[in-house]
């Protein structure tokens, strides 16, 4: 589960820290002064350190991108190629927040969802005065696989990006993450794969693969 705090400060937010990094991108063309939030979802942590986010947005246009996140109270090891940036939570203090699919945990969790057929994590909302309620999903995913299908170590992977994806390997297993949704028409058969819907669209669509 993933709680929210909804009545604290973050500075500076998501979307303005992703207006800087965005432009770099290879699959992002929209216009980065013009970004809007479509929705969110959230993956679980085991251990509950790292936040693993999914941010569905558009740059000006109707295209919608999929940036997924992660964020920790201390730099990512080894994972300078990754950060996006810095933030003041007025919770949980400094956050460092990454491009997700350089990050282990991330990887873990999100070749679980796919293999075993997850559906994201709950979110609770803690309220001013600490009390949690739960919080309607508004990016429902669904995995693919089976529970308690094996899921591939994705501990250690090159990452490498292209025009619409980024892509995580192993060598034994290929974890892809889609950041222009939909763009992807066609899936061989042994690819398993995590599917949403959100406000607007209706129809579920493809957001990562593994095989």
């Amino acid at each position: 589960m993933a709680i929210m705090h909804p009545h604290t400060t973050l500075v500076p937010g998501k979307l303005e820290l992703l207006a800087g990094w965005l432009p770099a991108q290879p699959w992002f063309s929209g216009d980065p002064t013009k970004l809007e939030r479509v929705a969110e979802y959230r993956l679980d942590d085991p251990e509950g350190e790292v936040g693993l986010n999914g941010i569905l947005l558009t740059a000006g246009d109707s295209t919608v991108y999929h940036v997924p996140m992660t964020y920790r109270n201390a730099p990512l090891d080894g994972g300078e190629e990754f950060l996006v940036g810095t933030m003041e939570h007025g919770v949980l203090g400094k956050r460092w927040a990454s491009e997700a699919i350089g990050d282990p945990v991330y990887r873990a969790a999100l070749a679980q969802t796919i293999a075993q057929g997850g559906r994201g994590a709950d979110k609770l909302v803690e309220d001013a005065s600490g009390n949690v309620q739960p919080r309607e999903i508004t990016v429902p995913l669904r995995g693919s696989g089976e529970m308690d299908a094996p899921v591939p170590e994705m501990w250690a992977a090159e990452v490498t990006r292209d025009g619409i994806s980024s892509v995580a390997s192993t060598g034994l297993a290929k974890l892809t993450v889609v950041h222009v949704p939909g763009a992807i028409s066609e899936l061989g058969v042994s690819v398993q794969t995590l599917t949403a819907t959100w406000p607007g669209q209706l129809d579920p669509v493809v957001i990562a693969t593994l095989v």
